[in-house]
This record gives structure tokens, C-alpha cells and sequence, in this order.
């Protein structure tokens, strides 16, 4: 950092002026604190709900530029790993922080598929849900309960203990996600099948019936492996907030990732794909699709799918979907709401009213009709959602963890009540 990397600022109240670093294009907010400060009275504070523009922590697991439409995995571009990985080789570079080669690979793998079983209680534990309980109610608690199997996870410093959570994590995610989807339908529960891959694996327990063994179409395979790889880190979203919010108090990674899950739970993270897909089913036929943008211009539609917090472009992700759609409809057919979601998209791009407000699709737009050409119902739209996204609040968990400047999170607030009340006794004021 040069000496001329500071913020200066005046305090017009007071007069005096403030040196404040700069470092990575952002200041400390504690140095903000001193401006203002006596020994009366607290310095400065920020104000910023959502936390639209403050940093919670230095993080290289995951860059994004909005503006640009980027978004990479340890530094390497999701258009190549979508294209050439695979979501566990992706899972390794996101929690190891480089790329393994074939002896890494193999050893992960194969701690992986041998830690995809889970005990027996946890299988109790998610039949005795209602039938028409919420997968994702039921997911939650199951990762939940599973600190409660592996007591020694709270010895988060001992970097052997935290990888075997990890592994057994990323391992369990899958099968507790296809038991909450079985539990649904009222049908038998599967045991993992070692012989298959990390995702031909889950849609075996997703989908296995009466055959002796299960071999899934391998381009529906792939589109999931995909799907889980362009979901399987965004930054410090909602979600990754909440792993690393909760993660700071120094909890074992289960509960860490049950607070990740409960914020994924919520409609405006995720469960904008779902969204989507009603209103789709809205419009029915591309015959209606001028009307509804005439609406979304009036105010008096919304227009799902599109739009970003961070990408004021492209998402790069919606463009690699639209290939995973190609492959699942081959096998699956066409969905008739496919059409209306094209011809949205065309107009959205083409409308000044869409451009100007930098209006793209988002990763939501199409995934939505993936996951109901596979015969997923909406609600296990969140939960493939999570499985995809647990390598990314693992490898955000990690850094926490191991970063010395972090703290256990305690926002400041902005008091708006009373102050100085008399307290009246109840005698009195009901008399």
C-alpha cells in the first residue's frame, strides 16, 4: 500500500479531519469509528442494511464481477468447469483451494462414496416426519442432527477432524436430500450404490424402483452434475452469510450448515427457480407473452428470473444452463413452457425498457424447467439447491475458521426506542 492509498475525511461537526487507510478498495470500519470518537461519545458507525456495501471478510474462494458477468471458482472461469470438471473435482478445488491430480482425486472420491451411507437413528429420524412435511424442513434437521452422531466435530482447530466433516458432509448430503424426497411420495427409502458416480448415486436413491440396479441416463447425470457445479458457490450470499454468521462461534460445521440451509429455505434465495416456473404456467403460450410484459412495464406483473443483486449483465451461469436444458429435454422432451421461456428472454433482451435496467436472465430462468423435466416437484427445487451448495459453505467455513481476524459476528444496530422510562408497578397501572 503507497502512502497516498487514505480516505480524508472532515468531520464537519467538529472540524477536525481523519486519515483513514485504504487497502483492496475498501476501509476498516473500526477506523471509521474513530471519527467523532471522545471519551463521551462513541465515533461513527455504518448504516447498511443487507449489507449492500460492507465486506464481512477477505475470501478467496470465490471472484465475481457483476458488471462483467464473471464468476470463478478459485480463479478458474465456471464456463470451464461446467464444460470440462466434474462437481466433485470442483468440490476439491473449492475446499483444497487447487485443482487435485489423479492420486487427490481418486482418494476423494473414494472417501466420498464410502461416506454416503448414514446411520440408521438418522433414517428413524426422517420417517418419523409427516408425509407432507417439506423436504427442506426435513433436510435441515437432518444435518442438524448429525453433529449429534459425530460429537467430535466440535474440534474445529484439528484440521484431520474437520476434513473427515467435510468429506462426510459433502458424502450424506445427497442421501438425506433423496430420502426427504422419497418420505414425500410415500415410498421406501434407497441405500447409496457405491458402484455409481456422486450424481448417477443420488438419482438412484431418487428415483430406484423395484430393478435390481439402477443406471441413470448418463446426459441427465451430466446436466445435474452441472447444475450442482454452477451452484456450488456464489460468494457471500445470503446462505454463506449464515454458515459463516453462525460458523463464528466457533459451532461444529453441521449446525453451520443447517443455518446455510434454513437461509436457502427463504423465497426471495431459494426459491426463485419455482417462481419461475408459476409464472410460466401463467402465461401458457407464447400468444400471451406480449401482454405480459406490457404488464411488467405497467407494474402491474414480475418478471421472474431475471435480474441479479450482483450481475448487472449476463449471468454466466444462465447461459450454461440453457445447454444443460438441451440435454435433458433430448431425453425428456420438450417442455411446452419452454417456448414462452425463449420467446421471454428474446424480448427481454431486445427492450430498451429490459436493457436500460440491465435486466438479464439469471441462473433461475431455466433451472427451474430442468428440475420439472426430471420429475422433481417445486419443493425439491431448494433442496438440489443446498447439495450443490455445500462445498461452497464448507470451503467458507474453512477459511472462517482459519482466518485470524475474524470475530464472532455482532453486528452494531441504530437505537430507535425509549429511553429513560419510570417503571410502573402492575398494581398501579391496572388499578
Amino acid at each position: 500500500m503507497t502512502n497516498n492509498e487514505t480516505l480524508t475525511v472532515r468531520d464537519n461537526r467538529t472540524g477536525q479531519e481523519y486519515e483513514i487507510p485504504i487497502a483492496d478498495g475498501a476501509i476498516r470500519a473500526s477506523d471509521l469509528g474513530k471519527v467523532g470518537q471522545t471519551a463521551d461519545e462513541h465515533g461513527l458507525a455504518v448504516y447498511d442494511p443487507g449489507f449492500t456495501n460492507t465486506a464481512s471478510t477477505r475470501s478467496a474462494v470465490t471472484f465475481i464481477d457483476g458488471d462483467k458477468g464473471i464468476l470463478e471458482y478459485r480463479g478458474y472461469p465456471i464456463e470451464q468447469l461446467a464444460e470440462s470438471s466434474n462437481f466433485l473435482e470442483v468440490a476439491y478445488l473449492l475446499i483444497h483451494g487447487s485443482l487435485p491430480t489423479k492420486e487427490q482425486f481418486d482418494t476423494w472420491e473414494h472417501e466420498i462414496t464410502y461416506h454416503t451411507f448414514v446411520h440408521e437413528n438418522v433414517r428413524s429420524l426422517m420417517q418419523g416426519f409427516r408425509y407432507d412435511a417439506h423436504p427442506m424442513g426435513m433436510l435441515r434437521s437432518g444435518v442438524g442432527a448429525l453433529s449429534t452422531f459425530y460429537p467430535e466435530a466440535r474440534e474445529i482447530k484439528d484440521p484431520a477432524i474437520r476434513h473427515q466433516q467435510i468429506v462426510r458432509l459433502i458424502a450424506k448430503m445427497p442421501t438425506l436430500g433423496a430420502w426427504s424426497f422419497r418420505n414425500a411420495q410415500g415410498k421406501p427409502y434407497v441405500y447409496p450404490d457405491n458402484d455409481l458416480s456422486y450424481t448417477e448415486n443420488f438419482l438412484s436413491m431418487l428415483f430406484k424402483m423395484s430393478e435390481p440396479a439402477y443406471q441413470p441416463d448418463p446426459r441427465l447425470a451430466k446436466a445435474l452434475d452441472v447444475l450442482f457445479i454452477l451452484h456450488a458457490d456464489h460468494e457471500q450470499n445470503c446462505s454463506t452469510n449464515a454458515v459463516r454468521s453462525v460458523g463464528s462461534s466457533q459451532v461444529d460445521p453441521y449446525s453451520a450448515v443447517s443455518a446455510g440451509i434454513a437461509a436457502l429455505y427463504g423465497p426471495l434465495h431459494g426459491g426463485a427457480n419455482e417462481a419461475v416456473l408459476r409464472m410460466l404456467a401463467r402465461i401458457k403460450t407464447i400468444e400471451n407473452v406480449p401482454a405480459f410484459i406490457e404488464g411488467v412495464k405497467k407494474g402491474e406483473e414480475r418478471l421472474m428470473g431475471f435480474g441479479h443483486r450482483v450481475y448487472k449483465n449476463y449471468d454466466p451461469r444462465a447461459k450454461l444452463i440453457t445447454k444443460a436444458c438441451d440435454d435433458v429435454f433430448e431425453v425428456t422432451g420438450v417442455s411446452p413452457l419452454l417456448e414462452v421461456a425463449q420467446e421471454l428472454e428474446k424480448i427481454a433482451l431486445e427492450d430498451e425498457y429490459f436493457v436500460s435496467r440491465k435486466l438479464y436472465p439469471n441462473v433461475d430462468f431455466y433451472s427451474g424447467l430442468i428440475y420439472e423435466a426430471l420429475q422433481f416437484p417445486p419443493e425439491m427445487f431448494t433442496v438440489l439447491f443446498a447439495i450443490g451448495r455445500t462445498p461452497g459453505w464448507l470451503a467458507q467455513w474453512l477459511e472462517l475458521v482459519d482466518d485470524p481476524e475474524q470475530k464472532i459476528a455482532r453486528p452494531k444496530q441504530i437505537y430507535t426506542g425509549d429511553r429513560g422510562l419510570d417503571f410502573v408497578p402492575a398494581s398501579q397501572r391496572w388499578a
